[in-house]
């Protein structure tokens, strides 16, 4: 693996991880699963993912397909065909995410 791809998969992970951030009571207050395989972690993972794919996006990093991945693959799929809305709730939630990060980051340039 190239510097390059090495250091691009490190930001899309940090982006991925502070968009769970942003789902604590405190923040946005999404609900968390309790383990992996549950409705609540496959929906939040999904919530995740997604917004991790709006910030990459936006901040020109390109995303590597990871091998873990595919784990979460089955459970996304059943939380999608159990609710016709997931995708859309999912979707709303990562853009809130995406919004509440780009406000931090603003206020943060705003005060220094």
């Amino acid at each position: 693996m190239s510097e390059t791809i090495a250091l691009t998969s490190c930001y899309a992970t940090l982006v991925h991880e502070l968009t769970h951030w942003t789902g604590a009571k405190h923040r946005l207050d999404r609900e968390f699963g309790k383990r992996f395989g549950d409705q609540a972690y496959a929906a939040e993972e999904l919530v995740a993912e997604i917004g991790t794919a709006f910030l990459c996006a936006e901040l020109r990093i390109t995303q590597e397909t990871r091998p873990d991945h595919a784990q979460y693959l089955a459970q996304w799929l059943t939380l999608l065909k159990g609710d016709q809305r997931a995708l859309f709730a999912a979707s709303a939630k990562a853009s809130e995410a995406a919004m509440y990060l780009k406000r931090c980051s603003a206020e943060e340039r705003s005060a220094a």
